[in-house]
């Protein structure tokens, strides 16, 4: 079911970051990024609707469904304006780097949560400290995770500056879906003829993706010769 679900925001994350960038920055894609982000958003989801059993559908149709699904968007509301955001401030302060966006997000999600956490007598912060008090193998732990994650958003704010959010947001999503591919062929799940053509309609979008990127690589070429 969590893959579903991974899936399934990694969807409409595509989605999410093309609509608030049109809508609050002025964005302009080009038809052709609308028709990758359909060949991949389409064979993502397509994939993730076929894979899907009947028991994950009835969880997923509770009575707090509502409330799951509201706070999804939501979630994808504000990784979107996030985004359109980062794309934003990358082209109207051309010198901003990476690192500076990197800092000044790590640096405000620092204070909320230090507020959050440690703003008042009962909050959850102290419970957390003391925790690792005692089990300093923990401690250790999430020391080597925020490490990691750390490195990993390096790659993340780089690949944004350089080349957009959008294409991240593509990259992370194909992460999760080759993934998903990669573990059910491991596991002996043999795909069916609708999921291969799923997988098809991804890498379609992405090969179409490199295509146009390429091409506009060579007229710029063509712009730079001199005559």
């Amino acid at each position: 079911m969590y893959w579903f679900l991974f899936l399934i925001n990694g969807l409409f994350f595509l989605f999410s970051v093309m609509l608030m960038g049109s809508l609050v920055y002025g964005i302009r894609y080009t038809i052709p990024e609308y028709v990758c982000t359909l060949l991949v958003a389409g064979g993502v989801s397509s994939f993730a609707l076929l894979k899907t059993s009947s028991k994950t559908i009835s969880k997923l149709a509770r009575p707090n469904a509502p409330l799951g699904y509201g706070l999804c968007f939501l979630n994808l509301a504000f990784d979107g304006f996030t985004n359109a955001t980062q794309d934003s401030i990358t082209a109207r302060y051309p010198k901003t780097s990476a690192w500076d966006i990197m800092f000044g997000m790590n640096l405000w999600g620092t204070i909320y949560n230090m507020v959050y956490m440690f703003g008042w007598p009962h909050g959850s912060g102290f419970e957390a400290v003391q925790f690792c008090r005692q089990h300093p193998e923990a401690a250790w732990d999430i020391f080597l995770f925020c490490l990691c994650g750390a490195v990993g958003q390096n790659f993340i704010f780089l690949t944004i500056s350089q080349f957009g959010s959008l294409t991240n947001t593509t990259i992370t999503t194909t992460r999760k879906f080759v993934s998903i591919v990669v573990s059910s062929l491991l596991s002996g799940n043999p795909l069916s003829a609708k999921q291969w053509g799923s997988v098809s309609m991804v890498f379609s979008g992405l090969s179409y993706q490199i295509y146009l990127k390429w091409k506009r690589g060579q007229r710029l070429h063509k712009k730079r010769k001199p005559m």
